[in-house]
């Protein structure tokens, strides 16, 4: 993008080669993942809290690709020629939507066994941004873990993460989602909204341990916690400070350069404990439209930008 605007802000052009550093890999990049964050970028929403120095501004912060180059130093076993995915913060011209990017080799993982470049575009950024979650909140086996917004991506991937840790989920979902979220593994499915709260309270009256925010509500859910409980969300919000909640904001770029969190979810993908969901692919020089069609909303799984 060259300004802040709607879809129609985003455009082709050509950037400089970004130069290959010490312990850095380059990647031919033939997937990036759409995402809410790049469209929050793209439309000035985040230039208050992390002002965009410099224009052209590329977003996008999954890619999927060809390891093209190895800098020195790098701490890779990946070779060359491999295809690999990564997680991307995106800076200036440094962005998911560009098909040669320079990462921190601790960026990248291999693409998991038997799936696609698209659909490993998907993992990265909500992968480890619920793996960070779920360390956040540190509950242990048999606690009950609250997940508002499960049916997108990065509620999904904790749902799926809990599961496999022998948590008891329970998630919200509109009614056309209920079975796809019951398909993810939650064990309890109430109804998405305002009330989802009282909706989890009557499920467990004695409140969770634990609750992911999937759908940003805040301080709307917080009701759904036991006192002294646990709680994650994803833009920044930090609690009101009653009844001892711990609320932790949870900021992917803490696990950025975390190779062997994103390799233990390329694991977990091969061993089908994470799905990987891709909503549709289109060229990258219809950026524009997968702008427009995620912010129309209904979107599930992640579009996917093809280079």
């Amino acid at each position: 993008m060259t300004e802040f605007g709607g879809p129609e802000a985003l455009r082709l052009v050509d950037v400089p080669r970004e130069p290959l550093g010490p312990g850095q890999v380059r990647v031919r990049v033939t997937a990036a993942a759409v995402n809410p964050t790049d469209t929050y970028a793209r439309n000035g929403t985040y230039a208050q809290r992390d002002p965009v120095k410099e224009f052209p501004y590329v977003p996008g912060m999954d890619v999927a690709g060809v390891l093209a180059e190895i800098g020195d130093g790098a701490d890779t076993d990946i070779h060359a020629g491999e295809h690999v995915m990564g997680i991307v913060v995106p800076t200036g011209a440094h962005g998911g939507y560009r098909e040669d990017i320079v990462l921190p080799a601790g960026s990248i993982a291999r693409v998991p066994d038997g799936v696609g470049d698209a659909a490993a575009a998907t993992l990265p950024m909500n992968g480890l941004t619920a793996r960070l979650a779920l360390d956040r909140m540190a509950l242990q086996p048999g606690q009950v873990l609250a997940v508002t917004g499960a049916a997108g991506a990065f509620g999904g991937y904790v749902v799926q993460l809990a599961k496999s840790e022998g948590l008891t989920v329970v998630a919200d979902a509109k009614a056309e989602d209920e079975q796809l979220v019951r398909d993810l593994g939650a064990d309890v499915v109430v109804r998405r909204g305002e009330d989802v709260a009282d909706r989890i309270r009557e499920q467990f009256p004695d409140g969770v341990d634990g609750l992911a925010d999937g759908s940003v509500q805040d301080a709307a859910v917080l009701p759904a916690v036991k006192d002294g409980g646990a709680v994650a969300t994803v833009r920044g919000y930090r609690g009101d400070g009653q009844r001892g909640l711990r609320v932790s904001p949870v900021m992917v770029r803490d696990y950025a350069e975390e190779h062997a969190k994103l390799d233990r979810l390329r694991e977990q993908v091969e061993k089908g404990e994470i799905t990987l969901r891709v909503a549709q692919t289109l060229p990258a020089a219809q950026a524009a439209e997968a702008h427009r069609r995620l912010e129309a909303g209904g979107v599930r799984g992640r579009l996917v930008l093809t280079f």
